[in-house]
């Protein structure tokens, strides 16, 4: 049967509040779990949710929270610095009996994956699989919306590091937050446990993206450079793994090559539903 009760731990502005709000809609009962810290509670698209506030570090605080509210699925949408939190909620929901775990994935392929930042994604959902835990992933290259942070348009230049001609994979915080709900509140479960989901909503190249931008009135300037501005330590990361084509979803670790088969192989999971590409999500 699908599932009607969820936690979300990391229900920030971007993908973690969507996923609430997306749940919600669907009729499903959801706790998000903020730390005492936490100033997005009071976010409009986390109306309907049950609020609570708890450290997550605290495995029985969490345990019991999750216990007292019948949580069938936890969800993380943890940003990359707070993926250490990970671990004991994951140990809460085996006290808890959760029946799922769907972990902060949500960009590139980390299945595979033995060292580098990318290794602490693949590491967490073998722990939480060595507790009992199921484990969902999905993944979906990188978030349309983040393309202008990713690029530095608000310095008025597109900014690309070194050639950015590789094919990869986007999608929008709504389609996949829509497609977490879908999945979760009606697939089995035989198709959500220790399942992969490759997600794309619109597959392209930077270079591409900079093109369109250059284009639009008024124009922003598409630049290669060989090095991004300062500050831009994750920008540059990211835009790296683009140059070797890694953000397509169809990526293979394992392989250590795109696959083409693999990318946008989840999109027939949501049957009718319409993409949203690049150039609708950013008005381009």
């Amino acid at each position: 049967m699908p599932y009607t009760s969820f936690a979300v731990a990391g229900a920030g502005p971007t993908i973690g509040s969507r996923i609430v709000q997306a749940l919600i809609n669907r009729g499903a009962s959801v706790v998000v779990l903020a730390r005492p810290s936490s100033k997005c509670t009071t976010s409009p698209l986390l109306r309907g949710a049950k609020i609570a506030s708890v450290d997550y570090a605290d495995v029985p605080g969490v345990s019991t929270v999750l216990r007292d509210n019948n949580v069938e699925v936890l969800i993380s949408a943890l940003s990359f610095g707070a993926l250490q939190a990970q671990t004991p909620l994951a140990e809460a929901a085996q006290v808890a009996s959760v029946k799922l775990l769907v972990p902060s994935e949500f960009g590139i392929p980390t299945e595979g994956v033995t060292d580098g930042v990318l290794a602490i994604k693949a590491k967490f959902a073998a722990y939480a699989k060595s507790l009992g835990i199921p484990v969902l992933r999905i993944y979906n290259g990188m978030f349309i919306e983040f393309v202008p942070w990713l690029t530095g348009v608000e310095l008025g230049k597109f900014h690309l590091l070194g050639r950015q001609n590789k094919l990869c994979s986007f999608a929008s915080l709504d389609d996949i937050s829509g497609f977490v709900a879908h999945a979760l509140t009606t697939f089995p479960s035989s198709s959500l446990h220790d399942a992969t989901y490759r997600i794309e909503g619109d597959r392209t190249s930077l270079e591409a993206i900079g093109a369109l931008y250059e284009a639009r009135v008024p124009p922003v300037p598409a630049v290669h450079v060989e090095k991004l501005p300062d500050g831009f330590d994750k920008q540059t990361f990211l835009q790296t793994k683009f140059a070797e084509g890694r953000l397509s979803v169809g990526w293979d670790n394992y392989l250590d090559k795109d696959v083409l088969e693999n990318a946008a192989s989840g999109n027939k999971a949501w049957e009718g539903h319409h993409w949203k590409t690049v150039k609708e999500v950013l008005g381009l």
